[in-house]
């Protein structure tokens, strides 16, 4: 900071104002990535933070000046002003996007031109903004990293600002040790930031948030996963499976789930020839949620074979579409009704689509089944239809099936060709043809899990067997750090279920596996923790409710019993145990342990007085050389007092230096000291660097006398 007009700023007063600034920079970084880490900002907006950011540390460095004119800033902040309603009613389109990018100008306006005390105190409101907009807008477990960070920097900088802020005062008092005092700052910050971090991480498990719930309706959608609604779009799927966010977790409950585990989402049934939809209006019946487990199914209709239970987290991903692994029995979830459509999917009322989290125990048939007591017959025409189909397409599918004898054959040879005689890839031609179905099954013989599974489904419907196309998820990935599986959009997968005679609806998928699926690594395992810690933050401090906090005191109280009777029980035991291995150890390292402990000890007892005589002669070395400043005078005032100790005159702590010289008996050294102790007045107080040279000189003719 430049200092005032004929005034030169000391080294300390630079060095604890380039650590304020730099505090002040953390903060406004803290707060920046917190928000940027949500996934919440725009490119544009992301990009010129970061340019302002840069040049404020390039500044910091003395790299490249900044002079903005302050009508400038006056004309921009006018006209962002003006922009505003126009970002509100137009662009975003939300009032959290809007203020958001306000807040973001804001800051890049004051971090070009922040010059004065008034512009740092407006710096500190921004970036207390910016943190408060990633509170509301992030859901990640990285948003606590930013927030730890932030409450350092912020120690910092009102710890710092309080010290400059004194030493701008016309009356200063200057006292020795401000050489080191940024790092004296830097200790003080990390302990005071981690203990404020311990103190409330207990209120913070005691007190279940509700604020994140009045606030929710007004956060947008971070992420919109398409494809999971009432049509899909060939290529949709495969931009889906570009993307590695997490979009599901789940948690096994009861038995095992199957290794190769479908999440079957939406079933579509009318095809056009590019995207496949459900015909409108919407043919569902409502489910009204009465119990906390409720009953989807009769137990009249429930088959028989191996049953699973699991608990299923959904991230916001714009989707109320509810996703199983087998046939849904019993539901557990918060919304009061569930919607069935005629295809077997199930999904929520609108607004209850965000951060969703249900329980189900589903059934998984262990062999064929008789057919459902409503016969197909009532709406197989709308499985059979079909947009035009390319006759070599329709001549493909009744050779392969040729020879079958039964829809169940028929089908098992259709899916057998496209699995062995077809290439997975996730790359689509440049422009979309006019036929995408015989383009992929004559000429490309490549594609991903759309196009398989929309081949495979016209294929049976030329053979006159019914099928539709099914949205959802395949398998996902085991943590066994924290025990969920997480599955992520590019998990994402389509497949097709065909009706055959006394099995009803049978799951077929032509898709073959992926080649270019990579081996776990060192990264894969670093990527389990980084999961487990974001599942934690999601079920424990975003989810967290009474329900949750009862279960931690329930799980605590436990702990705490299981170790007492532990402790009880094996307390004997445990102490001879002790015992023996503390010998065996002292047996074996018991010199050389003692050898360092008196090592340590002496270290201890040396290195301080060391340490003192060490900086005491370098900082004499610089007096002598002309370089002394204020804080040096205490230094050589003290050496005066340890020599008149050495001779029995010891000045109290109560009385001034000048009542101390008063106070001496008539000597050889009591004009000695009354000029010492004039000319340290002069350097401390006065400012006069040429005190110093009289001050060494009078303390050598002190050391001769």
């Amino acid at each position: 900071m430049a200092s005032p007009a004929g005034v030169a700023v000391p080294a300390p007063a630079r060095s604890i104002d380039r650590f304020f600034e730099i505090c002040l920079l953390g903060m406004l970084a803290s707060g920046y990535f917190a928000v940027l880490g949500s996934g919440f900002l725009d490119l544009p907006v992301a990009v010129l933070v970061a340019c302002a950011l840069l040049v404020r540390v390039l500044f910091l460095m003395g790299i490249v000046r900044l002079d903005v004119p302050p009508k400038l800033v006056t004309v921009l902040t006018l006209l962002y002003i003006g922009f505003y309603p126009l970002d509100y009613s137009f662009v975003s389109r939300e009032f959290i996007p809007a203020t958001v990018h306000l807040v973001f100008f804001l800051a890049v306006t004051k971090l070009l031109t922040a010059r004065s005390d008034r512009d740092f105190s407006f710096l500190r409101v921004v970036a207390f903004l910016e943190l408060l907009a990633a509170s509301v807008v992030s859901g990640g477990a990285n948003f606590f990293l930013f927030l730890a960070l932030f409450l350092l920097f912020t120690i910092g900088t009102f710890a710092s600002g309080e010290i400059r802020r004194c030493t701008r005062r016309e009356v200063k008092v200057v006292r020795a040790g401000l050489h080191s005092i940024q790092w004296r700052v830097t200790g003080l910050t990390l302990c005071v930031g981690l203990g404020v971090l311990v103190l409330t991480a207990g209120m913070f498990f005691l007190l279940p948030r509700t604020a994140r719930a009045a606030f929710q309706h007004l956060v947008p959608e971070r992420y919109h996963l398409p494809g999971f609604s009432n049509e899909v779009s060939l290529g949709e799927i495969g931009e889906i499976k570009t993307n590695n966010t997490a979009v599901m977790r789940v948690r096994s409950l009861l038995g095992n789930l199957p290794a190769n585990v479908k999440w079957r989402g939406t079933a579509l049934v009318k095809f056009d020839g590019r995207r496949w939809y459900n015909p409108m209006p919407l043919r569902e019946r409502t489910i009204r949620v009465d119990k906390p487990q409720f009953q989807l199914i009769p137990d009249q209709e429930r088959p028989q074979g191996d049953r699973v239970g699991y608990e299923v987290h959904v991230q916001d991903i714009g989707s109320d579409v509810l996703f199983f692994a087998g046939k849904p029995e019993y539901l557990t979830i918060s919304s009061p009704f569930v919607k069935k459509s005629w295809t077997d999917s199930y999904r929520l009322p609108y607004g209850y689509n965000s951060s969703l989290a249900y329980i189900s125990y589903d059934s998984f048939p262990r062999a064929a089944s008789a057919a459902p007591a409503r016969p197909l017959a009532e709406t197989a025409y709308e499985y059979l239809q079909l947009p035009t189909v390319d006759p070599r397409v329709a001549a493909l599918a009744r050779a392969w099936s040729a020879g079958n004898g039964s829809a169940e054959g028929e089908a098992a040879a259709i899916e057998r060709h496209l699995r062995t005689e077809y290439r997975y890839t996730l790359q689509l031609p440049k422009t979309q043809p006019a036929d995408p179905i015989a383009n992929f099954v004559l000429e490309r013989r490549a594609g991903h899990c759309e196009y398989f599974a929309s081949s495979m489904a016209v294929m049976l419907r030329v053979m006159g067997i019914p099928s539709r196309v099914v949205t959802g998820f395949q398998s996902g990935t085991y943590n066994p750090v924290s025990g969920w599986r997480v599955i992520r959009a590019s998990d994402a997968h389509s497949w097709v279920e065909a009706w055959i005679p006394k099995r009803g609806w049978t799951v077929y998928d032509p898709t073959p596996p992926d080649p270019n699926v990579s081996a776990a690594g060192m990264w894969t395992r670093l990527g389990f923790y980084l999961d487990a810690a974001e599942t934690f933050w999601q079920e424990w401090v975003l989810n967290y409710n009474l329900e949750r906090q009862l279960l931690l005191a329930l799980k605590m109280q436990e702990s705490t019993r299981t170790a007492s009777v532990t402790w009880l029980d094996g307390s004997g035991v445990w102490f001879e145990a002790a015992r023996s291995a503390a010998a065996t150890f002292l047996r074996r390292f018991g010199a050389s342990l003692a050898v360092v402990l008196i090592a340590a000890a002496a270290a201890i007892y040396f290195m301080p007085r060391l340490r003192l005589s060490w900086n005491t002669k370098r900082r004499v070395l610089r007096v002598q050389r002309g370089q002394a400043e204020a804080s040096d005078a205490t230094l050589l005032y003290n050496r005066m007092l340890s020599l008149l100790a050495r001779r029995g005159l010891e000045k109290p702590a109560w009385v001034t230096p000048v009542e101390f010289v008063r106070s001496m008996p008539a000597s050889d050294l009591a004009p000695v000291v009354e000029d010492l102790t004039y000319a340290y007045n002069d350097l401390r107080f006065g400012g006069r660097r040429d005190a110093a040279g009289r001050m060494v000189a009078l303390l050598e003719q002190l050391e001769r006398l």
